[in-house]
């Protein structure tokens, strides 16, 4: 069975590890499309979180993007796994997970 563009964002999402995060665009490159939307859109309609971590999905700037928690649900989530942030922007040097 072929699966749907939402669920290989979810296995892919899969790979992200607790204290870190990975954007919009990095999971579209590993799809090997530029789909950034489609990926946001897959995020919102995430059937299996947390196993699925959407929370450590961010926008390419480092800024947290949307969340269907809202915001100081994720930030929460974020900082209990260790992750800073500052100014309401993750350091990507430093938290990124590229794929």
């Amino acid at each position: 069975m072929k699966k749907s563009f939402n669920e290989k964002c979810f296995s892919i999402l899969r790979k992200v590890q607790r204290g870190r995060v990975t954007t919009y665009k990095e999971i579209a490159k590993a799809l090997r499309c530029k789909a950034y939307r489609a990926v946001g859109n897959a995020m919102s309609k995430n059937p299996y979180a947390p196993l699925v971590p959407c929370h450590r999905v961010v926008n390419a700037n480092g800024k947290l993007g949307g969340f269907a928690s809202g915001s100081k649900k994720k930030i929460e989530m974020l900082k209990k796994e260790g992750i800073v942030i500052l100014n309401e922007r993750i350091d990507l040097e430093r938290y990124l997970h590229r794929f």
